[in-house]
């Protein structure tokens, strides 16, 4: 018997085969999104957007099903009646406004123009005076479900983005028949039914304790907003690995599989890559590590954690508080540097012995020593989600001299966001939830030993490596085991499905006493250029990227 599991990324989407008994991965398949992040204009427009948005094309989800899937069963010539269950995963929050069968708005020709009208990815950030007034009013009132969101709302949650669309286009806002994330939406085209997902209603949605924020408190925030979970949203939630339905006739068309194959309830990428581990006890905080960074930590208490993502009650694994920090940006910052600050020359040796720019960058880098390149940056390139929760602070690099080299700037890079994910360690231990164990996870722990070795080195702590590569989609595929009946809980899969790998990276005492002093001069910039001071309550940051989003407005209006 085998499960499907579909993870959805920020550039694409993939498909994983895995036969149930043991997780054994068998055949994989890859579909980019035609259109991808959505961040200049729109497709078929020449009208630019407006700075920190970020959109996609909700066609280009229902691509990846027809794509994927018919290749994973062509590849393995698994035949559709042994295939028992299909779980997705997703970006989150990624939303997007629809009409009451499930059609997006962004289809509608009078709304194909209008930039609200698409899906707002997670690293959309244009919402941020919304998620200021969300958090602002909570404070005001003496909301106590905002401590569990490290006392600040997000720019990229849910209630942030929709508010963005009552206010700068009211008219759609009221077309929409529903407001829904992008992992339920797929869930609903796929069954034919519309299903909400307890995962991202908790972490996202401020659902804490069986219910959202009250109606006054959204009237609060506008009029028009009182009633955006009764009209807009549902009150019905279903747990990690329920059924949500059975494949539909269209869908079982678009796929070859067989219609009524269970199908598993929508589950967000970080969260459910988790159970791939094997391990779903406290103690363990798994790192999805990619564009962005998620940090997943389990517990058998609650907690408040500065600037943590949220804690849900079965948020991760059923009967234990599911923990989330994060790093809005990681694999970004490397990309950006390689796209837009590395000379010619570096293309050229890299070119010369066989190696993509990354890898060359990365190989010149190991060569220093802790400190060697005098440079210490914040890695706040898109922004800080943990633990200041604030998408307009920016990134920094201080030390540069007319000698410094690209290898060295990116050195200084790869250790910002160790420096990041450290900060977030010691929030969580501070707060009283123990971290045993770091587990490394997603794209980027293949693909950069070097980077792995620097981790263990800031953090002065061992880390382990997930088995499989494809750990998002693996556990989608487990919770559709769990959906199928296969076993009886995701602990049961995880025992049998999940694992690490025998890889392990251990700290260098000497480098990681080197790193010890360099990582408090990281703090005091973190606290410096990060948190608010008396007289100063944007700082240099914010002015500056006012004075940026202007000039930007000025030019789109010429």
């Amino acid at each position: 018997m085998y499960t499907i599991g579909i993870d959805y990324g920020t550039e694409s989407g993939r498909a994983l085969l895995v036969r149930v008994s043991d997780g054994v991965e068998i055949a994989t398949a890859v579909h980019p999104y035609a259109d991808g992040v959505i961040d200049e204009r729109l497709p078929g427009s020449d009208q630019p957007l407006p700075p920190d948005w970020a959109l996609q094309n909700p066609d280009d989800y229902l691509a990846v099903l027809q794509k994927t899937i018919p290749a994973v069963l062509q590849q393995a010539g698994v035949s559709p009646d042994e295939v028992i269950g299909i779980g997705i995963d997703f970006t989150s929050c990624t939303m997007l406004p629809v009409l009451k069968d499930g059609t997006p708005l962004c289809r509608l020709p009078q709304y194909r123009d209008n930039p609200h009208a698409w899906v707002k990815l997670w690293k959309h950030h244009a919402a941020q005076p919304q998620a200021d007034q969300i958090n602002e009013t909570a404070r005001r009132l003496g909301e106590p479900w905002l401590a569990r969101y490290g006392g600040k709302i997000s720019s990229e949650w849910f209630f942030s983005k929709a508010l963005q669309i009552l206010a700068e286009a009211p008219e759609l806002y009221q077309q929409a028949d529903r407001l829904i994330e992008a992992t339920d939406w797929v869930v609903w085209q796929l069954t034919g039914v519309e299903t909400r997902n307890a995962c991202t209603a908790g972490y996202k949605a401020i659902y804490q304790d069986g219910a959202f924020p009250s109606r006054a408190f959204f009237a609060a925030l506008h009029p028009d907003f009182a009633d955006v979970v009764d009209k807009k949203m549902s009150l019905k939630l279903l747990a990690l690995g329920d059924k949500a339905g059975g494949l539909s006739e269209e869908a079982a068309r678009w796929t070859g599989l067989k219609a009524g194959t269970p199908v598993a309830v929508a589950n967000v990428d970080a969260h459910v890559t988790v159970p791939a581990t094997g391990h779903v006890g406290p103690g363990t905080l798994v790192m999805i590590m990619g564009t962005s960074t998620c940090h997943m930590l389990v517990g058998d208490a609650l907690r408040e954690v500065e600037g943590m993502c949220g804690v849900v009650m079965g948020g991760i694994v059923p009967g234990f508080y599911g923990y989330e920090a994060g790093q809005s940006g990681v694999g970004d910052i490397f990309a950006w540097f390689v796209e837009n600050g590395v000379p010619p020359a570096y293309h050229q040796r890299a070119k010369a012995q066989g190696l993509d720019l990354h890898s060359y960058l990365a190989q010149e880098a190991a060569q220093q020593r802790p400190g060697e390149h005098g440079l210490l940056a914040l890695d706040w390139f898109n922004g800080n989600r943990s633990v200041l929760v604030d998408a307009e602070l920016s990134g920094l690099i201080v030390g540069m001299t007319l000698a410094t080299t690209a290898p060295e700037i990116y050195r200084a890079l790869l250790e910002s966001t160790a420096y990041g994910t450290r900060v977030i360690v010691e929030a969580f231990e501070q707060s009283g939830l123990p971290v045993n164990r770091l587990v490394a996870a997603g794209g980027l722990p293949s693909k950069n030993p070097q980077l792995m070795q620097l981790y263990a080195d800031v953090c002065n702590r061992e880390i382990n490596l997930i088995k499989s590569e494809q750990g998002p989609a693996l556990g989608a595929a487990m919770h559709a085991a769990v959906a199928a009946g296969a076993y009886p809980d995701i602990a049961a899969a995880a025992k049998q499905m999940g694992g690490l790998s025998d890889k392990v990276y251990r700290p260098i005492p000497e480098h990681a006493h080197l790193y010890e002093a360099l990582y408090q001069d990281y703090r005091y910039l973190h606290d410096l250029f990060g948190r608010s001071r008396k007289g100063e309550p944007g700082g240099v940051m914010k002015r500056l990227r006012e004075l940026r989003t202007k000039a930007l407005q000025a030019g789109v209006g010429a």
